[in-house]
């Protein structure tokens, strides 16, 4: 569903909120203050509109079994309340849908971006079967409201989504080698609410109740917990290993599911061909590079372009930062240079997935073949 039919966000109608863009489009992407948002919501005191994105949710007895066999993650044995998410693959492991998932005990609830919903609902009745499930988009019925409190705002609530982003799930594996991963201080949740207590919420807002931060708050702190998000970080040639989202939303020991072959094989013997990176911007310039800039690294004499941005944001604490998608045999103690509307901007790496992820198995060398063996002495 295209939910800026449903008309526009009261939100939108609060003292300074200015509209966002892009995939955040229909939502406030600030109310006048960015920075102070941004460390009001960080302090788990402000909630988030996000009722431009999609709620979708089956139903039925075989939900949790027929969607662990057609995506990423397994959802056999999820407990009600209990939040996961999961990928839909091409059969040659490229990623397709990012879905946050909730189950109430009766139904399971879809998070998803907007854009997402038409060709998720698509793919998913195509492959229904004769299952015993019921797939509805119910997004004219609820809206989504983000927030890094652990308890949602009060009113009627249809189910709350806490990101598992926050440690490493059942079965994933972290690329990621810091010692300190960023994700331990990123409690973000996404509460569905009935669509039409939105204007309640935002009235709460008004009055000095509640506290709104807006879409740019959020994505300065998902930056900075090294989060993919699907509306950004990924394209048409993505696979999870690239984000290192193999760490939240793929479940290496489950059966077989569409894309599976690449996931193992990447994961056991290759690497992912390019790699995520967090940059630290040097805010010389008053410049914050737009997704798409080019990222090079300078080479003989010479700026060689290895990837480009996905999100950037001006963080409160640590000032621009952006992700970006490189190659992966990009140096990763190079110095890197930003392409920010023909101006020039430095860009520190930190290290997210390194270079030599992947190849996890423990396979026995073979000698060459032609290859002169001696016996041991």
């Amino acid at each position: 569903m295209d939910t800026s039919a449903l008309g526009p966000s009261e939100f939108l109608a609060l003292p300074g909120a200015v509209d966002g863009t892009g995939a955040d489009a229909g939502v406030p992407a600030h109310y006048g203050n960015p920075l102070g948002e941004q460390r009001r919501l960080a302090e788990s005191g402000a909630i988030v509109d996000l009722s431009n994105r999609a709620v979708l949710t089956i139903s039925g007895p075989d939900r949790l079994s027929w969607l662990d066999s057609i995506s990423s993650q397994r959802l056999i044995g999820l407990a009600p309340g209990e939040s996961s998410e999961t990928l839909l693959l091409e059969i040659t492991g490229r990623l397709e849908h990012a879905v946050r998932l909730v189950d109430d005990g009766e139904s399971l609830w879809l998070l998803v971006e907007a854009a997402e919903a038409s060709g998720l609902l698509d793919f998913l009745n195509r492959m229904r079967f004769m299952l015993r499930v019921e797939i509805a988009d119910r997004s004219a019925e609820f809206a989504t409201i983000g927030s890094m409190a652990a308890h949602p705002p009060r009113g009627e609530v249809a189910v709350t989504w806490h990101d598992p982003w926050s440690s490493v799930s059942t079965g994933g594996h972290q690329y990621a080698r810091a010692q300190e991963h960023p994700a331990a201080g990123w409690t973000w949740s996404e509460t569905v609410i009935p669509r039409n207590e939105r204007a309640a919420l935002a009235a709460r807002v008004a009055s000095g109740e509640l506290f709104a931060a807006g879409t740019l708050a959020v994505e300065a702190l998902r930056i900075a917990a090294w989060r993919p998000r699907f509306a950004t970080e990924v394209d048409e040639k993505t696979i999870p290993h690239e984000l290192d989202w193999l760490r939240t939303a793929v479940h290496l020991n489950k059966g077989c599911y569409r894309g599976q072959e690449t996931i193992a094989k990447v994961h056991n013997l290759g690497h992912p061909p390019r790699r995520l990176v967090m940059l630290h911007l040097d805010g010389s310039e008053s410049v914050l590079p737009e997704p798409g800039a080019a990222v090079s690294v300078e080479r003989d004499g010479e700026q060689r372009v290895v990837g480009q941005i996905t999100s950037s944001a001006q963080h409160y604490e640590l000032g621009p930062i952006a992700l970006a998608v490189v190659k992966r045999s990009t140096d990763a103690a190079a110095e890197l240079s930003v392409d920010a509307e023909g101006v020039h901007v430095a860009a520190a790496q930190e290290v997210i997935v390194p270079p030599d992820a992947g190849a996890e198995a423990n396979v026995p060398r073979l000698p060459r073949l032609g290859a002169v063996t001696r016996p041991k002495r």
